[in-house]
């Protein structure tokens, strides 16, 4: 296998400076194992998981690579499942060496990461956020653009983000993410001075990512301009702005004048998986 040395990959001990995202419920055993096993980061998402299947599903995963393996969790001080100290313990307690935070303050829990041995990944959505998360301790910053799919951290571009990050905290590794999805993404990423790479949407496409095959096919088949900024869906959390793929929904709520509530549809079951829960729109 061939090696691209970075600070990112010198930190995580990867060949790779390559970073899978927590893609919610697309991230899975398989999935986070087969990017570690490539010498990339892999990454599990646990944050709407309880505690037991977060150590049942990161242990599944940590025995099917030799690999570096993350867990990722939303920084949730009304976590209405497990409250965010009680997942992190979790993660540690299932040997997981990197934790990923997102959308908050990482700072209350980087020391019992480190306690335990482990490394702390912030994502930051700017330079004034990634000199607070320095601050707090995270041994690595990622510099979310607002290109990113799913629910996006930052209102800034990815590419006048990063060196702003990378400026404001030189000594820290930092992971550029948000719209890169191949070779070239990555290596515009490097050159703008981040030590790494965070692709989420491009694991869609995998054979192991946890998604129906017509949901990958609608994501690899979009247009470039297909994409929605905004808040047409209520999951996760409200009233964070996420991006998606133009479809019905959409336009129902285009057409309702975009609103935060109530939006058409809300609440309606629109699928439901193998094991008969619902999926709600």
């Amino acid at each position: 296998m061939q090696r691209l040395a970075t600070r990112l990959t010198a930190l995580l001990g990867t060949d790779l400076p390559i970073v899978q995202a927590p893609v919610g419920s697309a991230t899975c055993p398989a999935l986070a194992a087969a990017v570690a096993d490539a010498g990339a980061l892999g990454t599990l998402a646990v944050t709407w998981r309880d505690e037991a299947t977060t150590r049942e599903l990161l242990a599944a995963t940590l025995d099917r690579t030799d690999g570096v393996v993350a867990a990722n969790v939303v920084v949730d001080p009304d976590a209405k499942q497990v409250p965010t100290e009680r997942h992190v313990e979790a993660c540690l307690d299932a040997g997981v060496e990197v934790v990923s935070f997102s959308f908050g303050d990482a700072g209350p829990y980087v020391d019992r990461v480190h306690e335990r041995g482990g490394l702390v990944l912030g994502t930051v959505g700017s330079a004034a956020e990634a000199e607070r998360a320095v601050a707090a301790g995270v041994d690595a910053v990622v510099a979310q653009g607002w290109e990113a799919g799913g629910h996006v951290q930052s209102e800034v571009a990815t590419m006048p983000l990063v060196p702003r990050v990378v400026d404001a905290v030189s000594e820290t590794p930092v992971i550029a993410a948000g719209g890169i999805a191949d070779g070239r993404g990555v290596a515009a990423a490097l050159t703008l001075g981040a030590d790494g790479a965070w692709l989420g949407t491009r694991f869609l496409a995998t054979a192991e990512a946890r998604v129906h095959r017509r949901y990958r096919d609608r994501v690899t088949d979009a247009e470039e301009t297909e994409t929605v900024y905004g808040t047409p869906f209520d999951g996760g959390w409200p009233g964070t702005p996420h991006r998606v793929i133009e479809n019905e929904t959409v336009a129902e709520w285009r057409a309702a004048g975009e609103p935060d509530a109530d939006r058409p549809g809300e609440g309606d079951v629109v699928a439901r998986g193998p094991d008969r829960a619902r999926a709600r729109g």
